[in-house]
């Protein structure tokens, strides 16, 4: 089998990459791309560090089982299949499914630490950076950890100033300009998401072909 191209997606949090993921998959069918997301591969959250004021911080490098994860894209990187148990963030007492990424022409790679993790950043063929103003991040923010985590206000102000903000500065950003392309989504990503899908459909093509 010919080994797949590797796409790296990152972002500040609340830059849409989930939304812009979601689209992208729906752009190809099952056997075409596969999607390994950084989220399942959190260490427990008894191990996670704790700021000075008792919040888990899961926004450090060191939140993320980074040796499993460069592992992981190695392996699908070579045409092998990858199995993981699933990360129950939101609910930390439902049972884990277990993941099954098969090869694929195209396999994303994403996270807000896939390009500052050297062993994974090496293995990507395309990097793509989901870019936001920070105004625009803070209030997706707080509608997500409202809506998805039950946060209150005070609570995501907390996390975002402490924690999110200043990951962003010294593990993200700086990685910014590494990017092969930076797409703007400060209202909509759509003409960036239709450069990258007829890109990403000419390597499935010509991987049909071979």
């Amino acid at each position: 089998m010919q080994h797949p191209f590797i796409v790296g997606i990152t972002g500040g949090s609340a830059s849409g990459k989930t939304t812009f993921l979601r689209r992208l998959l729906a752009s190809f069918s099952d056997d075409e791309i596969c999607l390994i997301s950084q989220d399942n591969y959190y260490h427990p959250r008894e191990v996670q560090q704790v700021d000075p004021q008792g919040v888990t911080n899961f926004d450090l490098p060191s939140s993320i089982d980074s040796a499993a994860y460069a592992a992981d894209v190695l392996r699908i990187s070579q045409g092998l299949e990858v199995r993981r148990k699933e990360y129950t963030f939101n609910n930390p007492n439902a049972p884990a499914k277990e993941l099954v990424f098969k090869p694929a022409p195209i396999v994303v790679v994403e996270g807000i630490f896939v390009f500052y993790f050297e062993e994974v950043a090496k293995l990507l063929d395309l990097k793509v950076y989901i870019d936001a103003r920070e105004h625009v991040k803070v209030l997706r923010r707080i509608v997500r950890d409202r809506d998805e985590r039950g946060y209150d206000l005070e609570d995501v102000l907390y996390r975002y100033t402490h924690h999110v903000a200043p990951t962003y500065e010294k593990y993200i950003k700086p990685f910014k300009h590494d990017a092969d392309i930076i797409i703007p989504n400060n209202r909509h990503f759509d003409r960036g998401l239709e450069v990258l899908v007829a890109y990403l459909r000419s390597k499935v093509n010509a991987s049909q072909i071979s």
